[in-house]
């Protein structure tokens, strides 16, 4: 099943995307205070071109983790992490299918970091890893996109992950695969820069998940990003960077420039 969130003529929905074409649920996929409602048909029926693809959800908190896979932290030269290192990102950095990352002009240096993200489905809180694991709705493609420069600069992070369109996610939700055998690859302008397993996790995803929920609780739409495997690199204005998630799909989105963009927009 995969699910999709996408603005029709008729307004902004959640469906089912069923090869080319997208059906509508009946419902909300996310009742306000209550887990996630049983995907279930409606009548709305589009042909994929004749809607756009949001990002799939619409999260309250997106946590990240860095340093998760043993290759990154070689390629940093750090040491591998004793316990999970967490941060977030704020909302505001969400971005979904064909929408562009834009490069601040305050930074020299924006990489990619093509990663695994998993949508939590019912609210955790103090939960063990087998309930961690049940409480995760599926997975999706993202991006976590870093101002290099200025991540090295600071003394904390929120500056480097936090600006706006460094949170590509997408395109859907892909439910019931197994979180430890996802394939995952990274794609600059066609080339492959990244490819690991989440088998390779330093934390696999349910102990992951069951550690941020005992310091954070996590709701349902929550997002968690579970770490970027070695080949990160810069983007440059003109890029195309894909993230694709094997049974997922690929998340494509264009690199803009921050100051021509404003220009068009004052223009």
């Amino acid at each position: 099943m995969r699910i999709c969130r996408y603005a029709a003529p008729t307004g902004v929905a959640y469906g089912l995307l069923e090869g080319d074409r997208v059906r509508g649920l009946a419902g909300d996929l996310f009742p306000p205070g209550r887990d996630v409602a049983d995907p279930v048909p409606g009548r709305e029926e589009w042909a994929l071109e004749e809607v756009t693809l949001l990002p799939p959800v619409t999260p309250g908190k997106i946590v990240c983790v860095g340093l998760n896979y043993r290759t990154h932290a070689h390629e940093l030269g750090l040491d591998l992490p004793l316990e999970p290192l967490l941060f977030l990102k704020p909302p505001s950095a969400l971005i979904g299918q064909g929408m562009p990352i834009v490069r601040p002009a305050m930074s020299r240096r924006v990489d990619y970091e093509g990663e695994v993200v998993a949508v939590i489905g019912r609210r955790l809180r103090h939960a063990t890893p087998e309930e961690a694991e049940r409480g995760i709705l599926g997975f999706t493609c993202g991006n976590d996109v870093t101002a290099r420069d200025l991540q090295q600069r600071d003394l904390q992070w929120t500056r480097a992950k936090g600006f706006d369109t460094f949170a590509p996610l997408g395109p859907v939700i892909a439910v019931g695969l197994d979180h430890a055998a996802l394939h995952l690859s990274t794609y600059v302008n066609g080339v492959r820069r990244q490819w690991d397993c989440t088998a390779n996790l330093i934390f696999p995803v349910p102990d992951l998940v069951s550690y941020i929920s005992r310091v954070m609780t996590l709701e349902p739409g929550d997002v968690v990003f579970t770490g970027t495997p070695a080949g990160i690199g810069p983007l440059e204005v003109g890029d195309e960077v894909e993230v694709e998630v094997a049974c997922v799909g690929r998340l494509r989105n264009p690199v803009r420039d921050e100051m021509e963009l404003f220009a068009r927009e004052e223009g």
